[in-house]
């Protein structure tokens, strides 16, 4: 059962009035602008649009059944792929993963998909064009952020977590491969109390951008039939991450939930 009018109202009237110091160390603070039903070929949502103070992007929350104080609700935090999720490039798995995630929140009773307005992992959809323009060149996704000034992934998951508070979910099963999600969702506040797996099958264009995003990036991602790629044998860790940061991903990996990581942290403090 999806929301009903009442919820509605309220859940604008609090928005409205609604005032914080805001998530992270930019204060981002989020409101909901408007809520409408949204019927789709992948199931009957409610769709909320976003306000933010961070980047006064449009961002939206398609939402499955009634998530209010709900406790391990499934949550994409999807990325903007104008190329993947219009066009339909075969050049990367952004498309393959919207839909399917849709897909499969449609079938349950309650679940989230984010669409955040952050093109090309954060660069924009210019500097993507840029960076595709390199790969032809023999440039990796990686090698060609780092070519433009950028950082392997420049996106930021402070909105996303405000997203979530302002439509009250207790805890979040996040859709996802990667392990940087997992971690900053919490940093920001989200409890996480798990990870569904959600790899997309390689097709000749993309294979090697996907090998690239699991050896370079820590995605959880194996396309050799194998447990795991070798670089994979150990919890993905990404340079610039911090002791606290690999801890809370080695302890994912390991399939404790967040409850277990702060009792031991506990203990160990």
């Amino acid at each position: 059962m999806g929301l009903t009018h009442m919820q509605i109202k309220e859940l604008l009237d609090e928005s409205a009035c609604h005032e914080c110091e805001g998530v992270g160390p930019d204060h981002v603070c989020v409101r909901i602008a408007a809520i409408a039903e949204m019927p789709s070929r992948f199931g009957d949502f409610h769709i909320f649009a976003f306000y933010n103070n961070k980047d006064f992007k449009e961002h939206v929350a398609i939402v499955r059944g009634d998530v209010t104080d709900a406790e391990d609700v499934p949550v994409r935090v999807h990325s903007e792929c104008l190329t993947g999720d219009v066009i339909g490039s075969l050049r990367c798995d952004c498309r393959d993963q919207l839909e399917s995630a849709l897909r499969m929140i449609g079938k349950m009773d309650k679940g989230v998909l984010l669409y955040m307005r952050q093109e090309g992992r954060g660069i924009g959809l210019i500097n993507k064009i840029r960076a595709y323009g390199l790969q032809e060149h023999g440039y990796d996704t990686v090698e060609a952020n780092l070519a433009l000034g950028f950082r392997d992934d420049e996106r930021d998951y402070s909105v996303a977590a405000h997203m979530l508070e302002s439509l009250h979910i207790k805890s979040i099963k996040l859709i996802t491969n990667n392990p940087k999600k997992i971690y900053d969702l919490t940093k920001y506040g989200i409890k996480v109390s798990g990870r569904i797996p959600h790899v997309m099958p390689a097709n000749k264009h993309n294979r090697f951008y996907l090998e690239t995003k699991a050896l370079k990036s820590g995605h959880l991602i194996d396309l050799h039939g194998k447990q795991h790629l070798p670089e994979q044998a150990d919890p993905p860790v990404i340079e610039g991450m911090d002791e606290e940061q690999i801890e809370i991903i080695r302890s994912f990996y390991q399939g404790y939930s967040q409850n277990e990581i702060l009792k031991m942290k506990t203990r160990r403090d």
